[in-house]
């Protein structure tokens, strides 16, 4: 059933691509009808999970793929990787559904529609062209070549947190770029192609690490097979084993993204369709911090503590660089990339204290970030596509005259900086919490990330909902609040984000002997309690 959940969204994205061209409104509903069969066959399998189960991987196949080099076939699913498939797919049916209108439009879902329409201009009146589309960037850009690539990156996102085998997943790990990199390319803003190619070349550079990392622990480990339970353990050098840890670190970095890899992140943001990037900083991140818990602390462990100090400052300059940087942007779609940078240092953070607590709330924030970034980012899509800008200074008084979406996006925002009540609170409490317990300067500097956080989140929407209504929106029908559609696409992610607040319980019970399997293979424990001494020697 694993295989099958992997397969069903590339199958779906063939049959869009066959559909008769010039069928728009066809391929959306087949597009989308395609994401609601796996979302639905997804919370199926995962009705089937075992909570009492001691194996390490539930759904497990393995097949023989390529036997000369001891390549496999093989999926599974902890409770880490079981939290991350079902955001995937919870996130990409409500995608489509946010983009339904405006991927056809404007040529791209939610991108500078004033910026895209100067553009294509120049460029008409450069080639001598007359009677151009009054929306310009329409071309060849359709609705369903838009499916077609989110259905793909759909099961490359399915593939990679499913592969138990170190060469599939890093097939998945480049696959994934293909469906990317045609979004942003083709989709986004008037730099979209300079925004793609750098996604790009990081993405190459960090994948070419973990190729020659794989290739080094085939060879190292002298064993015949890339199934990660059989190379869990293995007795490596321990300088061989430093060098096989920073390639694969290096790429996960980069994915995650960590400072000082991360630069490809804003520019992409600032240029990618708002419902591309949903799924890009919601969910393709989460394959580098993903990555570091399965892959470098598991196969690696000596290495990774021996890297750890190292992370822990970095992680620690990523919290604040992010939050610092993002207080600046004068670009919606840059600011809440600048945050995510920040949040992903959290993440990382919790990863490298290697306590219970701190990893389990790393974890768990990696989904509640999903979340929380998810509804930003459609906010900000609708915000933009309505008043045709991504710059802040371009809005004023939106609650006056769109109530709603002033609404959404303050929630989305609340969520961002971690209020209690909602669900990155829990998380973020968690890895901090847990950090202090072995690391607790850097427990405390992390802190301040969570200050600068309300200054980035609250001075945003002060400036695009509060004060004077800027003229542009206050004509009337300009801008015209949330439509039953697009409610319908954000409604269920803040549902979600306030559920997880209250309630997080489930998912932390999913995930827990994940972390337990980890840190046994590092071989830590979490610290001991210190318990201070009252007068008289009695504890």
């Amino acid at each position: 059933m694993l295989s099958a959940l992997i397969a069903l969204p590339a199958l779906g994205a063939l049959i869009v691509a066959l559909l008769p061209k010039g069928k728009e409104e066809l391929a959306k509903q087949v597009g989308l009808g395609v994401a609601l069969l796996v979302l639905v066959f997804g919370v199926t399998l995962a009705t089937g999970w075992d909570t009492s189960s001691t194996e390490r991987f539930q759904f497990a196949q393995e097949y023989w793929w390529i036997r000369d080099f001891g390549v496999h076939w093989a999926v599974g699913l902890d409770g880490m990787a079981l939290v991350l498939v079902l955001l995937s797919l919870i996130l990409v049916p409500l995608v489509m559904l946010a983009s339904w209108t405006a991927a056809d439009r404007y040529g791209g879902a939610f991108e500078d529609v004033a910026a895209a329409r100067a553009e294509q201009a120049a460029a008409d009146e450069a080639a001598g062209k007359t009677g151009k589309s009054p929306f310009g960037v329409v071309g060849t850009r359709s609705a369903k070549t838009y499916f077609v690539l989110i259905l793909l990156m759909e099961s490359m996102m399915i593939g990679v947190f499913a592969a138990t085998d170190v060469f599939l997943f890093y097939v998945f790990f480049e696959a994934i770029l293909i469906p990317v990199y045609f979004l942003v390319g083709l989709f986004g803003g008037p730099q979209r192609s300079y925004a793609a190619v750098k996604f790009l070349l990081y993405s190459l550079f960090g994948g070419l690490l973990m190729l020659v990392a794989v290739i080094g622990l085939y060879v190292a480990a002298d064993k015949n097979t890339f199934l990660i339970e059989q190379l869990s353990g293995v007795d490596l050098d321990p300088g061989t084993a430093k060098w096989l840890f920073l390639g694969f670190f290096i790429a996960f970095a980069i994915k995650a993204p960590m400072f000082p890899v991360h630069t490809w992140l804003p520019d992409t943001a600032a240029q990618a369709p708002a419902g591309a990037l949903v799924l890009i900083v919601g969910v393709l991140d989460k394959i580098g911090t993903y990555g570091m818990i399965r892959f470098c602390l598991e196969l690696f462990p000596g290495a990774a503590k021996w890297a750890t100090p190292v992370v822990i400052v970095f992680a620690v300059i990523s919290i604040v660089y992010g939050a610092v940087l993002a207080i600046g942007q004068v670009d919606l779609k840059r600011l809440i990339a600048y945050t995510s940078i920040s949040h992903f240092g959290f993440i990382v953070l919790g990863i490298f204290a290697m306590t219970s607590m701190a990893q389990s709330g790393a974890i768990l924030y990696m989904v509640n970030h999903g979340f929380s970034t998810g509804a930003l980012f459609l906010a900000a899509g609708y915000l933009i596509v309505r008043r045709g800008s991504a710059r802040i200074d371009a809005y004023g008084g939106v609650q006056k005259v769109a109530p709603l979406l002033a609404g959404t996006f303050l929630i989305a925002g609340l969520s961002a900086l971690s209020l209690p009540g909602l669900s990155t609170f829990v998380s973020e409490f968690m890895v901090l919490v847990g950090t202090f317990t072995r690391y607790q300067v850097a427990a405390i500097i992390a802190t301040s990330g969570i200050v600068l956080a309300a200054l980035y989140v609250l001075w945003a929407y002060q400036r695009i909902a509060g004060g004077p209504t800027a003229e542009a929106i206050s004509r009337k029908g300009a801008f015209p609040d949330l439509s039953r559609r697009e409610l319908a696409a954000i409604g269920p992610i803040l549902a979600v984000i306030i559920l997880l607040g209250f309630f997080p319980g489930p998912i932390v019970n999913v995930i827990n002997p994940t972390v337990d399997h980890t840190l046994s293979v590092v071989q830590v424990n979490d610290p001991e309690p210190t318990v201070a001494e009252a007068p008289g020697g009695q504890p």
